[in-house]
């Protein structure tokens, strides 16, 4: 259980340094914008790094606020009944991560804004670049499970756009999210783990495999899925 605990923070804390990098980049750019006229390559730039940061801002926040969850829940489970007493910081710590996934944009509404973001294929270009990154030799076989898991993720997208039905894509929108912040978030702490596999090599396998059940998951529940099953998701 503590593994798991430490291998979502490593996560989502690769998500969100490399979601503040994009914010940087563009938000550098646009300081010099204000100095100078971009070139053509600038401009292009400051387009790419707004766009990637306006789709890991909702990614970063969706997925953190419901691991910071998860892992205050774990914790008063591993305190057992201490874990509820007020001696013991952890029954705050369950009571104050609740409210991250609710205020400045519930998580339903991170949804929302990142999903232009896995209809147009900005996550996938994501993966795409972060597969296409080397990593250490003892990282190759990580990566090759990661990829496999993009390949799902990926899968999935085309299944649900070619449905061509908006209450399907809703229907499917809140698991392609999850998808997407795993793939991600996985891709990101394999990267990471390669450069200090001191730091983040066991979170890496642990959080492969977590990542792994929840991609699987969701893309069964996808797969399987149909839209004239969303009557059965109606209120009656």
């Amino acid at each position: 259980m503590l593994s798991n605990m430490k291998a979502r923070v490593d996560a989502g804390r690769a998500l969100l340094y490399q979601t503040a990098r994009y914010v940087d980049i563009y938000k550098s750019l646009e300081d010099i914008e204000r100095t100078r006229k971009l070139t053509d390559e600038e401009k292009a730039e400051l387009k790419l790094y707004n766009k990637l940061a306006s789709a890991g801002t909702p990614l970063t926040k969706g997925m953190n606020a419901e691991y910071s969850n998860i892992n205050s829940y774990d914790s008063i489970q591993v305190h057992g009944g201490s874990g509820y007493m007020l001696e013991y910081a952890c029954q705050r710590l369950y009571r104050d991560a609740r409210i991250t996934s609710i205020y400045e944009g519930t998580t339903q509404l991170q949804v929302v804004a990142a999903l232009p973001h896995i209809t147009t294929g900005t996550y996938t270009s994501m993966l795409d670049e972060l597969e296409a990154a080397a990593v250490a030799p003892e990282f190759e076989s990580l990566k090759a499970r990661a990829k496999a898991m993009d390949d799902k993720f990926k899968a999935a997208i085309d299944y649900v756009k070619a449905a061509e039905n908006n209450e399907f894509l809703d229907l499917c929108s809140r698991r392609l999210y999850e998808m997407a912040g795993n793939c991600v978030m996985a891709q990101l702490l394999i990267r990471d783990a390669s450069a200090n596999a001191e730091l983040f090599g066991k979170s890496a396998k642990v959080y492969l495999n977590l990542a792994e059940a929840e991609v699987m998951k969701h893309s069964n529940f996808i797969m399987n899925l149909t839209a004239d099953q969303i009557a059965d998701y109606k209120k009656a």
